[in-house]
């Protein structure tokens, strides 16, 4: 149930979003000159943030943003996040600000006492000047639609804390490159299926065109069918599934305890090529959603079920 509300509330972001979100310019463009200098960074939102030192009290507002925190090794400086971070496991004991359906206590955040508050894409752009006219710190980090503005993102991150991203972000790149190297002599490439959430088994939820699932499954050598649709997160009814006829169905809503074989059973999929060849699934949607650095993750295990035979 928590998944499926955050699920919702992504879905809430993106309305938002696309109502009234500014563009924005690429994020970053570090400024230090020394250790002691003060970091200068333009955010995701075209915002300059100025920290007179890295930050030593950090709020997450996001799973991304917390995953990042901890896998640079800021862990010690992450003093509340948003209630669906729940990795690693460490992070469940950080005291939460709320969050769900976008909704926040800024009343926690404030008496956390942070002087610096992380957020990301889930997070309007009025929340974040809310917290701005409390006096809060606040960087807007925007999501990252390819792995080198993913990079790009553990650098920023690591710079604000004061932390060292070198041996991360060069173990991240030389996993994505072996992964590459199997998948780019490829000349098929199978179509996908990609189930976010079956509600409503005749018009399921799936990525679309501009999302991650849509970018890691075509990076691990497969063919999105719901990257030829329009919205970013559409429901797909039925008929375009048995049309598009995808030869695999991965089950992102498994944590929902969706399975194989409840797939099988459901009326009118028996003719697509997926369900008669038995080749539906499971697999941890939060390494295909969350923006941080278990996208690699989910690249790897998308790769090792596409296509099992080169990763033996």
């Amino acid at each position: 149930m928590l998944r499926k509300t955050f699920f919702l509330t992504v879905l809430l972001a993106l309305v938002m979003t696309a109502c009234g979100a500014p563009q924005t310019p690429p994020v970053a463009v570090a400024v230090t000159t020394a250790t002691s200098a003060p970091i200068t960074l333009t955010d995701g939102l075209g915002r300059t943030v100025v920290l007179q030192e890295a930050a030593k009290r950090v709020i997450s507002l996001a799973p991304s943003n917390t995953e990042i925190l901890y896998a640079v090794g800021a862990a010690d400086q992450v003093f509340g996040r948003d209630e669906f971070s729940d990795y690693p496991e460490e992070a469940k004991a950080i005291p939460s600000v709320g969050g769900s359906m976008g909704e926040y206590s800024v009343e926690t955040i404030v008496s956390l006492a942070p002087d610096l508050v992380l957020a990301a894409e889930i997070n309007s752009p009025e929340l974040v000047k809310q917290l701005e006219d409390l006096g809060l710190t606040v960087y807007y980090l925007k999501n990252p639609t390819s792995f080198e503005e993913l990079y790009a993102n553990i650098e920023i991150v690591a710079q604000l804390t004061g932390e060292d991203p070198t041996k991360l972000t060069d173990s991240l790149k030389a996993r994505v490159t072996a992964v590459d190297e199997k998948i780019m002599p490829l000349s098929a490439r199978p179509s996908v299926f990609y189930e976010i959430d079956a509600t409503d088994a005749a018009k399921p939820y799936t990525y679309g065109p501009g999302t991650f699932g849509d970018m890691l499954i075509a990076r691990a050598g497969g063919f999105n069918i719901g990257g030829e649709l329009t919205d970013p997160y559409p429901q797909i009814s039925l008929e375009q599934i048995v049309v598009s006829n995808p030869s695999i169905i991965l089950l992102g809503d498994s944590m929902w305890g969706i399975t194989a074989e409840s797939v099988l059973a459901r009326p009118g999929w028996e003719v697509i090529e997926a369900v008669k060849s038995n080749q539906i699934f499971p697999i941890d949607d939060n390494l295909i959603s969350r923006p941080g650095p278990r996208l690699v993750d989910g690249l790897e295990q998308l790769a090792k079920l596409l296509h099992p035979g080169l990763f033996e």
